[in-house]
This record gives C-alpha cells, structure tokens and sequence, in this order.
C-alpha cells in the first residue's frame, strides 16, 4: 500500500470522526451566514441559543440536516486531498533532494514549497467535490415553515385561540435537494460558489503550512535536546491543528460567507437585495445592504467548529497512519521469517 493511499484513507477516517462531533456547529454556522432577514439581524441571538431554537421549533433531526451527502463530501474531500497532497508533497521532497545535491539548500521542503502543494491538492480537492457541498449547504439551509392551524376562518380568532406550528410540507432530502439546485440552475448549479471556494484553498494551504512547520520546528527541538528521540504526542498534534486551522479561518472567513450565500436557495422574487447573480454581484450587495459586518457573521461559532473539527482530524489521522504504517512493517517482517532459508 503506498504512502498517499495510506495518508488518504486515513485523512478520510479522521474527517468523518471530526464531523460526526461538530456537525451541529457546523449546520448553525451555516444559517448563521446565510442569513439575510435584516430585522432578525438587529437581535444577536447565541450560538446555543440558535441551537436551542432549532431543536425546539423544528426538532434534533434538523441540526443533522444534510448529514449523510455531508460523511461522503468529507470523506470524499479528505481522501482527495491527502491523497493528491502526499503525491505532490513526494514530488516537491525529491525536488528539494535533487538541489541540495545541486548545493541549492537543505535539502528540505521549504514554506512556500508546502503552500504551494497545499494549494494544488485544495484545487484538485475543490473541482471534484464542489458539488457534494452544493448539496450538504442547501439540506443544512432548509427551514420547516411557521404556518397558522385554521387559517379559514373568517372572524379574526383571539390571541389565545391561534395556534402555530411548524410544518414540512414535505420531506427534503438528498434527492429533493438535488433536483432542486438542477431546477434553479441546471448542471452548472452544483459548482455554485466554486471561485470562491478556489480561492479559498488559500484556507488548508495556510493552515498545513502553519501546522507543518510548528511540527517541523519541535522535532527538530526535541531531536536536539533528546537525542534524536523526536516523536510527537496526539494531544500536541492536536493542539498544532487547533492552532493551525485558527489561524487560517480568520484569514478565509468572508469567502465562506459568500460561498455559502451562493450555495444556498436563491431568492428568485422578492427584494432584490437577496438576489446573488455571482460572487462579485453577492460581495457588492453585502457591503452595500450589510456593510463589512456582513461578511463575519458567525465566525465565533466557525472558529469553535473549524479548530475543533481540525485538532480532531489531524490527531485521528496521525494516528490511524502510525496504526497503518506499524501493521505493514509487521506483515512485512511475518512474510520474511515465513519464506525458507
């Protein structure tokens, strides 16, 4: 089994372990930046409150709305993206082999060698699964609507006789919410926001390079200081994914605002400002209907659900690809002593 086979299964184990713990975050966030209502804007409501909310009105099955396409987008998205990422990191590694022979450094992968790899696998990793995210995006979206029991009536009835509850007309699935971004925008609808989302690459970019290099720099310390022993714990992998995917959201947050305006169930009547013809149309209207503060909307819940899902998924991988890796010496050492002298 080759080393890119074994990073992408295992980057693809850890992304659905990570999103299985964060997907209500992650569901929240998204109403969170959708959110185009000018008068619920003006009353800050909680993360756990929305959560609150959503469970009350609409039950715990809509915090996991859009689950199932959302394990196979982040393992198909994980498993992409380590396996084409180890594939490049191989080659760069060669490449920086070939000019230390050269005498041109040291040998080792530099920081822009690793961006640059980073962003190669996140654009492979985005043109492939754009569409699964279309999806995950309009499910987590969808909203049962408020209704009035016996709207008939003729006389007006008394506040205590109005009755509300929240329906779903029908059910929305996977299969609804396909037909539905086919019907709004035809086979080009389901890489809705794919610019965006390209330049956003810049995303794992920084926060592989950030988290390669914190790890680079420790071993090296400990290398130094404990003779050659320069093994990593989890819980430090963890905190250096923590750290990592931190640093890089705050960076990316507002293309995430507009790809998820993007992704979501367009407008088509009604008050034009919630009508998004593109992504430049879509960053014209927020900064002149929302202003700046448009583009940050639930970026605290973001920054919960991003470095937690991260640490998990880098501390999960590391761990299943020390696992794979210990499991293959041991076949290899059992097919040795097996074969006759």
């Amino acid at each position: 089994m080759s080393d890119a086979l074994i990073n992408g299964l295992a980057g693809a184990g850890g992304g659905i372990i990570a999103q299985l713990i964060t997907y209500p975050l992650q569901t929240v966030n998204t109403r969170q930046q959708t959110e185009r209502d000018l008068k619920k804007e003006k009353r800050k409501v909680g993360t756990i409150e929305q959560m609150c909310q959503v469970v009350k009105q609409e039950g715990w099955e809509r915090l996991y709305g859009g689950l199932t396409p959302s394990l196979v987008g982040t393992a198909a998205s994980q498993g992409v993206y380590y396996y084409f990422y180890q594939i490049f990191r191989s080659k760069a590694e060669n490449k920086a082999l070939e000019n230390r022979k050269k005498g041109i450094g040291d040998g080792s992968v530099g920081m822009l060698s690793s961006l640059i790899v980073a962003a190669l696998s996140g654009c492979v990793n985005v043109l492939l699964t754009n569409p699964i995210w279309v999806i995950v995006t309009r499910m987590q979206t969808h909203r049962k609507v408020l209704k009035i029991d016996n709207p008939n009536r003729l006389a007006t009835p008394a506040p205590e006789e109005t009755v509300l509850s929240i329906t779903d007309p029908l059910p929305y699935g996977t299969g609804h919410a396909i037909q539905e971004v086919y019907d709004e925008a035809g086979f080009l609808g389901f890489w809705k926001g794919v610019f965006p989302t390209l330049i956003m690459v810049s995303n794992p970019a920084i926060q592989f390079m950030l988290y390669e290099t914190m790890l680079k720099k420790l071993k090296k310390r400990r290398s130094i200081s404990s003779l050659g022993n320069n093994g990593v714990t989890a819980w430090e992998i963890f905190l250096f994914g923590a750290l990592a995917k931190l640093g890089a959201t705050a960076v990316t947050y507002p293309l995430n605002v507009v790809k998820a305006r993007l992704q979501a169930k367009q407008v088509t009547t009604g008050d034009q400002r919630h009508q998004y013809k593109g992504t430049l149309d879509a960053i014209l209207k927020m900064i002149r209907y929302e202003g700046f503060h448009g583009f940050y909307k639930g970026m605290s819940t973001k920054i919960v659900q991003s470095v937690l899902a991260a640490a998990v998924l880098f501390m999960i991988k590391e761990e299943l690809v020390k696992g794979a890796r210990s499991l293959l010496v041991k076949g290899n050492a059992d097919v040795v002593k097996s074969k006759p002298p």
